[in-house]
């Protein structure tokens, strides 16, 4: 099944070519969350996945990944490797296979490194587990991936296939390159997941935000806000002061490279 979420191309004649076997759904733009939820809602299959505008997947995504569901019970979502590809080349830019599975809450929520790869393209979910744990948030623009899958592994296993299964679009007008609003969402997201009684996660709380402020902070960085770039470099400091030598060892790497920035 295709959404169709407000495009202005030719997406509603592309699906019809396909026939009926194909299923298209219109709705006014309402963002990649009310795109997923609306999908959801009018599926009855077994299992979800979301095939972004972004993203392709191989032939043999699927029967591999539902291979891993019948691996465990406990199961919830399973998500697989990516390729990263440049939009006008073609060329690959970096192979993702470092995901993570079992009862990983935990490192989800730390952020420390990546756990489910290239969520939204990668990932498929058992319908029962979205059905209890609801749907994404359409608040947010960025991060509701991640506070999609944290609510998922609270209750369940997740499966990971350490294949490249999945091939990402790198472009310039990916989501997560609109840093404003990507400090708008992950703060909220962030938020929301925190608001718990769930005293394992709260003690991972400073980590995780230090973790999502050295983020924010380098991000500002890359895009020469330097401004915002110090105002997360100190929060990211507040919550974890051993991040110093870090952000010493970022700015010595900057003037050997002769950059020389307002704020060195």
């Amino acid at each position: 099944m295709v959404v169709d979420d407000g495009s202005t191309d030719e997406t509603e004649a592309v699906v019809k070519a396909f026939g009926a076997q194909v299923r298209l759904v219109k709705q006014s733009n309402g963002g990649v969350c009310a795109a997923r939820n609306k999908g959801i809602e009018n599926t009855a299959g077994e299992y979800v996945a979301f095939l972004d505008a972004d993203d392709t997947w191989l032939p043999e995504k699927i029967e591999k990944q539902i291979a891993k569901f019948a691996e465990d019970a406990e199961i919830g979502l399973v998500h697989c490797g990516m390729r990263e590809f440049d939009d006008k080349t073609g060329e690959t830019l970096e192979i993702h296979l470092e995901g993570g599975e079992g009862w990983v809450a935990e490192d989800i929520a730390v952020w420390e490194r990546p756990i489910v790869i290239g969520p939204g393209g990668s990932i498929m979910v058992r319908r029962d587990v979205v059905e209890e744990v609801g749907g994404f948030d359409t608040r947010l623009k960025n991060g509701e991936d991640w506070e999609f899958c944290l609510r998922v592994a609270k209750k369940y296993k997740v499966g990971f296939v350490r294949e490249a299964l999945v091939n990402y679009r790198s472009h310039g007008m990916n989501a997560h390159l609109d840093v404003k609003e990507m400090e708008r969402s992950t703060l909220m997201a962030w938020a929301k997941a925190f608001d718990t009684d769930d005293k394992n996660l709260l003690r991972l709380r400073r980590q995780s935000y230090a973790n999502l402020h050295k983020v924010l902070a380098g991000s500002y960085l890359q895009n020469g806000r330097y401004a915002d770039f110090l105002r997360n470099l100190v929060k990211s400091l507040w919550f974890r002061p051993s991040y110093l030598g870090y952000y010493l060892r970022l700015l010595a790497v900057r003037r050997s490279d002769g950059r020389k920035d307002r704020f060195v």
